[in-house]
């Protein structure tokens, strides 16, 4: 009985999402993929790729075998599965549950908007060293994730904001009461002294840094002496492994923090500037405006026309 409920997915026949500002910005690199849900018949991966997500993973029956950068993970059903995609990762096998059928949902949250999510803890430390979890039973349900589906699919703005919402508190939940892991975090830490390091390694240990210290001046050589490395290489092995510049990865992380804070409270744009890191007022409209196509004005206006 409960597998022919299970085992419904939503028909993709549906009106696309209206295009917001951000897809502007998700447009101009690879770095940061697009927030998305998809489902589909569970199926083996022909090779690996990676992208800029943190990727859910949900199974309506069977379980299908994974492998992460020649790490194998075995995924079960009627289990959130989460992993940092920008880790090569690949399909191997899919064993399909009763009647040999098996459909997957993936949720796709952009790893921007998942860094710069307050008070996750060791959940962010453990996606960002490698690690697989599974999110504890009970935290999602088919049914949620298809009114997730028809949120996204809605093309309506509110019910989209609603959607990142509730994502963020599950995950918020799940940092408080834990998780299974299904591979522990295998990306160790880097310090000055480290003598030698995987590229994803040193790339780890620089965003961190980053992310502690983004209000501060971050100069590309202190972060390069943050792991030991001469500025040079370290701005090009972080553009190899993240696709993106570092100057551009932590401008991006401040226009996030910037685009949260014009939400929140009643901050001056130039207090919003100047809190999100940016030191001159014209820095931050000229590089908002690049991103999100719309002055900081002209969101915090869309924004409260919408409520």
């Amino acid at each position: 009985m409960a597998n022919t409920v299970l085992q419904r997915a939503p028909t993709a026949a549906k009106k696309p999402p209206v295009p917001r500002p951000d897809r502007r910005f998700y447009a101009q690199t690879q770095a940061f993929g697009r927030f998305g849900i998809r489902w589909f018949d569970t199926q083996i991966m022909p090779k690996e790729h990676f992208h800029g997500h943190i990727e859910l993973n949900w199974l309506t029956a069977g379980d299908m075998d994974y492998v992460i950068d020649g790490h194998e993970v075995l995924v079960p059903s009627q289990r959130l599965v989460m992993f940092w995609a920008g880790i090569p990762h690949r399909t191997l096998d899919v064993r399909r549950g009763p009647g040999g059928e098996s459909k997957q949902c993936n949720v796709y949250l952009p790893l921007d908007t998942f860094l710069h999510m307050p008070n996750l803890g060791k959940l962010t430390d453990t996606m960002m060293g490698g690690g697989v979890v599974a999110l504890p039973p009970g935290t999602i349900s088919t049914e949620i994730l298809e009114r997730w589906y028809d949120d996204y699919r809605s093309g309506n703005a509110e019910r989209g904001d609603l959607l990142r919402a509730e994502i963020a508190i599950m995950l918020r939940r799940a940092s408080l009461t834990g998780w299974d892991e299904l591979l522990p975090p295998w990306i160790e830490a880097v310090t000055p002294t480290t003598k030698s390091a995987t590229p994803l390694r040193y790339v780890v240990a620089m965003i961190k840094h980053i992310l502690e210290h983004l209000n501060d001046p971050l100069r590309s050589q202190d972060i390069a002496s943050v792991v030991g490395l001469h500025p040079n290489y370290a701005l090009n092995l972080f553009t190899s492994v993240m696709n993106v510049s570092l100057h551009k990865f932590v401008v991006r992380m401040r226009l996030i923090r910037a685009r949260a804070l014009l939400f929140e409270g009643n901050l001056s744009i130039e207090n919003v500037a100047y809190s999100s890191g940016f030191t001159a007022l014209s820095q931050f409209y000229e590089q908002f405006r690049n991103a999100y196509g719309i002055t900081p004005h002209e969101m915090r206006a869309h924004y409260l026309h919408q409520q």
